[in-house]
Order: C-alpha cells, then structure tokens, then sequence
C-alpha cells in the first residue's frame, strides 16, 4: 500500500512512455534532462538511445518505440547506441518515486539481491511469489527480473572495461556474472562488440584509473547526475550528521566506510557540478554494483529536479526552488545506520547526535583497514547492538532501549529497513517501537527507506521556516498546505530546512588511531 495515496495522482511531471508525443517531443529537442526516464528504441535499426542522443538524424515517428528500461529494448533485440551510450545515464527516479511492487523490486534488483540471492532471493524479499514478481515486472518494465539484472550487469561492464585495466575476468565477476562467457555473450550481444573492441576503443578521457589485486582493490569510476545537481548542502548534511571513524569529510570529498556482503568497503565521494567522482576500494570487486547503487542513494544522484520544479515552481515554496533547483535529499547507505542515528538524535542538537553516534561506533564498530593510517570502523550491526549495554554512550535509558528494541527488530526480520521495504507497513512497524513517533517514523522514511513524499510537520525547524515565508506554523494547518506538493514533499522539507541550515560543509578533524586498551 502507498503510505501517500494522491502521490500517483498528483505527479503530472513524471514522465510516462504512454505519452508518445511528450516523449517523442524530448527526442527531437534533444533534452537530456529525459535521460534515465525512459529509452528510445529505433526500431529501423535495431538501436535504443537515450533521449539527448546527439545523432545528427532524428528517427521518423513511426520507426520509434519507448520502453521504460535498457532491459527492456534489449528484451526487445534492440543493442545499445554507441554513441550517447545509454548505459551510462542517469537512473530512473521513477523507481525511488513509486512504492508499488515494482519500484521496491526495482530498487532491490539495483543493489544486486538477484545477482546475490537470485529470483528466488528477490521475491522472497518481497513476499510474493516468483510468477507473481514475473507477472507484474514484465506488465510494467518490459522485462523480467534477470533480463533486468542483466541488464545492470552489462552496463557495469561496459564503465568497467572503459575506464580501468582491470583484467576481464575481475571485470565479468565485479558486474555480477557467474561465468567469463556469461560476460562475453552478455557484453557482444548488449553492445555488438567484443570486450576487446570495447577497450581498444575507449576514449583519451578514459584512461585507467584502478589499482587492483585478484580478489579486491581499488578503482575509480564517474558516476553520471542529473542536472542541476547542488553538491554543497548534501556534503553540510552528512557532515553535520555523521559519525567519527565511520565518516570523514575534508575539502569537499566524503570518505566512509560500507558494510557490503563480501566485507567492509571503503569509498572516496567527490561531487562535482555533473558527476560524482568515486574511489572505492573493496574486499572483492563483486560488491561494486551494490557500492555504487549505495552510493547513488546516499546522494540521491537519481533525483529529478525538473519534476520537483514543476511541481513547487507554483507554490510558496517557488524562491527557494529558485534559489538552488539542484538540491537533493540526502539518504543512507544503510538503513538500520540511520535509523539508529535518527533515535540518538531525538530531542537533541545535531552535534549532540553526532556526538552520540560517534561513542556507538568507537565502542561497538568492528575496526576495519588496520593498515591505514586512520582509525576507521563499520556501523555496528543488529546483532551486535541488540545485546549491547549502551550505558557508557551517554544516552539516556530510554533511547538506550529504543535502540534495543529496533536492533532486536531488524535482527530478527521483524522490521524491514532496506530499500525494498513496503514503506507504509515499515512506518507502521516502527510506531510500534517504544520511543518512536511520527518524527522519528517519517525521517527513517525519507532517509533510510529513500521515500521522496514525507513531509515531517513534527519537526519544529521546518515549521519555523514555513512560518518564515507566511505559511501556517501549525502543523496540522501546514500538513494540509504540504498535500498539493506530492509526491515531492521531501524536496519541499529541504528546501525549508535549506532557508535556515548553512549549505557548506565543514572539515571535522580525522579520527587518528590510538593506543589501544
């Protein structure tokens, strides 16, 4: 069930392929802003393009066809162009929009459930049968499950084999293949070259950038955004917010530890006005997919700031789209993470929060990277903090057994805070934990479950920016305003918060090792 009922309805922005002239029209302009919202299959040669494809003939109306995923116009025996590179668009912020069957298999898929736990895995997670999951994926993508997980795969393999010198074999397992012929025939049919044509072919601008091993290493990749993407106040948030030893910012660039299923990671963020720079070094090159797609939520780099726009760019909310349209909601890595530092920050400064956050990770964290310079730590798990004595953190009984109570509740598989979580059941699920309310339940939402439609009234900062601007500062009379903002009303949040918080980041000092106990 969609916790936001009208958010469907009232979404006139989101692209639809139903709409053939609309979309038809962006081809001919040649709007990138369209890019991951749907793909152009050119039917007379056998090609799917992303929208602002810069071939100098535009396709005739009748030789087009629009699917709503690279997976399904390869379903359809179309290859991708070689030259706008489809493969390399943005995502589809269609899939963080909806809560629907669809969208959390979706965003599963994109963290690499199918490729780790197959279709069996994927609907198991998502409670359904596997021909019901068949059933509603090919009505609305086009495609089945593994096309799509493969689809993902050869879009891996492709920035992989451009852009590193990593040998193909690491490549074939990194972008989540069983076999090096399953890479091959994948990669030759998906782009009509081998992936050694692929590599000798590679532009100036893609030169190598890994460092890898056999089983693990480091690589850089360039991860695409959609414009306008505003970098500064997503970094202000996270450095504000996050952990010592789990997080580090300095000039610009966040540094973190992941806990990713292979082992811990680590991952070097530089935003950029049109991309998104990363250095990631891994335990095994298998978790790149899921690094990536994390990464891309933490930054919400899938957003559409043109829907958002279309949508506030009507309202009293209008000035401050104006004044900064590319700003994103930043989300989580991990999802029991921020619902732990979403408690600890309850009723507290940021920096109390913080503060709070970083004693749980020195006295809980599972050390990582012993031979780097710094002190860094993962997040401890449920299972860890469930039995835990938190105590000496300085929280307070109450938080102490909130946190008890939501670590007992992931472990246990009682509460569901993935990115494939039905966000409606979850929210309920946590208003059933002592020490959680409709506060607490809604930035959990927004943030750890990436829902784009929460609009927290509970939060007393919000509502002194609304008021600020001659919006009611009652948070009933201000929910009822909020309504008409769906299924934006996260993008609404902050660009209320954003009137009041500073959008620069600050530098916390590292957090160096010590000699230990």
């Amino acid at each position: 069930m969609d916790p936001h009922p009208t958010a469907q309805a009232a979404a006139p922005a989101v692209v639809s392929i139903g709409d053939f002239d609309r979309c038809y029209r962006a081809v001919e302009s040649r709007d990138a802003r369209f890019d991951g919202w749907f793909i152009t299959g050119v039917l007379s040669t056998g090609i799917y393009c992303r929208p602002s494809c810069p071939t100098p003939v535009r396709p005739h109306r009748k030789n087009v066809q629009f699917f709503p995923t690279a997976a399904a116009a390869q379903t359809a025996g179309l290859r991708a162009c070689k030259r706008c590179r489809p493969d390399a668009s943005p995502g589809s912020p269609e899939w963080d929009l909806r809560a629907d069957l669809a969208g959390r298999a979706m965003r599963l898929i994109a963290d690499g459930v199918v490729d780790r736990s197959g279709v069996a895995g994927l609907a198991s997670d998502l409670a359904v049968s596997e021909r019901t999951l068949h059933r509603v994926l090919q009505k609305e993508v086009g495609a089945s499950p593994i096309a799509l997980a493969r689809s993902q795969r050869a879009q891996a393999s492709r920035v992989l084999i451009e852009t590193t010198d990593m040998k193909f074999s690491d490549i074939a397992f990194a972008a989540g293949f069983q076999s090096i012929r399953q890479f091959n025939d994948t990669v030759r049919e998906v782009f009509a070259r081998t992936p050694s044509e692929l590599r000798q072919l590679r532009s100036g601008a893609s030169k190598p950038t890994t460092t890898c091993g056999q089983a693990g290493g480091a690589l850089g990749l360039r991860l695409p955004v959609r414009y306008p993407f505003s970098a500064d106040p997503v970094v202000a948030w996270i450095a504000g917010h996050a952990p010592d030893r789990l997080v580090r910012i300095a000039d610009g660039t966040i540094t973190r530890t992941l806990s990713l299923p292979s082992g811990p990671g680590l991952v070097a963020i530089t935003p950029q006005t049109d991309h998104v720079w990363c250095e990631f070094s891994l335990t095994a090159f298998a978790d790149l997919s899921v690094a990536v797609s994390r990464v891309r939520r933490l930054l919400d780099l899938d957003a559409d700031p043109m829907s958002v726009g279309d949508c506030l760019g009507d309202s009293p909310l209008a000035e401050l789209f104006q004044r900064d349209p590319g700003l994103r909601v930043p989300g989580a890595v991990d999802g029991f993470e921020q619902a732990v530092m979403t408690i600890v920050g309850q009723q507290v400064s940021v920096a109390a929060g913080r503060t709070f956050g970083s004693r749980i990770v020195e006295r809980f964290g599972a050390e990582v990277f012993p031979e780097h310079e710094l002190d860094w730590r993962c997040f401890p798990d449920p299972d860890t903090l469930a039995g835990a004595d938190l105590a000496p953190t300085g929280l307070t009984g109450a938080r102490q057994r909130t946190i008890a109570g939501l670590a007992q509740a992931v472990a246990s598989g009682r509460l569901n805070l993935t990115s494939g979580a039905e966000r409606q059941q979850t929210r309920d699920d946590l208003l059933a934990l002592p020490g959680i309310g409709p506060w607490t339940a809604d930035i959990i939402a927004m943030r750890a479950l990436g829902d784009p439609d929460v609009f927290p009234v509970g939060d007393l900062v919000l509502r002194k920016a609304a008021a600020a601007i001659g919006l009611p500062d009652n948070a009933n009379q201000l929910a009822d305003v909020a309504e008409s903002w769906a299924p934006w009303r996260s993008y609404a949040a902050h660009h209320l918060w954003a009137s009041i918080y500073p959008t620069r980041p600050a530098n916390p000092p590292p957090a160096a090792k010590t000699a230990k106990d």
